[in-house]
């Protein structure tokens, strides 16, 4: 790779072609690491809760919030901030393990707000009061001490 060029798509757009870490770190060049996931994909909630939840279960949260992006960005507009405060999750547990405590908690917060109005219809059978719970809890924890290990705090996304 010439270093001073930057990384394209098949459609010209810059992307780091680094490979990534389970917590969506950069690793250098020739380095194997996790596969990523594509970008754009549209599923169901179903499937985009799923799917996310095998990757917060594996301890890789950055990618599950890259799935909660695409439900985000394509999903209904009644439905967005709910889609865009589990990404919140995502990232703030991503920042957590990565040892970025103040902004891990900022974000964890973050999506508990975005969540919070959800709380009482849990669409999708999303288990949104205990998942706030969780956020918030998670974020004074992080603030008060050590790493966490991404797995080990996975949150049940639904019942």
């Amino acid at each position: 790779m010439n270093e001073t060029r930057r990384d394209r798509d098949a459609e010209g757009r810059a992307r780091n072609a680094r490979p990534r870490d389970g917590l969506g770190r950069p690793l250098p060049y020739g380095t194997p690491g996790v596969e990523r996931q594509p970008e754009g994909i549209v599923r169901t909630p179903a499937q985009t809760l799923r799917e996310a939840q095998r990757l917060l279960d594996a301890g890789m949260p950055f990618h599950a919030h890259e799935v909660f992006e695409d439900a985000w960005k394509s999903g209904p507009e009644d439905e967005r901030e709910l889609w865009r405060g589990l990404a919140q999750l995502a990232v703030g547990l991503t920042h957590s393990a990565r040892g970025n405590t103040a902004g891990g908690a900022r974000l964890l917060r973050r999506g508990a707000g975005a969540l919070a109005p959800f709380a009482g219809s849990g669409p999708h059978g999303i288990e949104v009061s205990g998942l706030c719970d969780w956020a918030r809890e998670l974020a004074e924890r992080v603030e008060s001490g050590p790493m966490v290990e991404a797995a080990a705090e996975a949150p049940r996304l639904w019942a």
